[in-house]
């Protein structure tokens, strides 16, 4: 089966202005959602934005992630008990 962009759904998305990083719940056609780390935008150094896969976290993320993380988990769990 291929991949059908019009499947893929962004349900929440949530970013850390500081350092660019963002995670979103995505959901696939009928599929569970699940949680995405990344990506990362950032500005060029022309003034230029663009984005990249998260990589490695620093101490800035881990801490804004679990800052966020009771969120992230309960807008989860209602999306799940939704489906049933």
């Amino acid at each position: 089966m291929a991949y059908d962009s019009t499947k893929d759904k962004v349900l929440e998305t949530w970013e850390n202005e500081e350092t660019g990083l963002s995670i979103s719940i995505h959901r696939y056609g009928d599929g569970e959602p699940k949680l995405q780390i990344g990506p990362r935008a950032f500005t060029k150094r022309d003034g230029s934005k663009s984005a990249t896969k998260a990589g490695r976290l620093g101490i800035d993320d881990v801490l804004w992630l679990n800052n966020i993380m009771d969120e992230v988990m309960e807008k989860m769990n209602n999306l799940f008990l939704a489906e049933e």
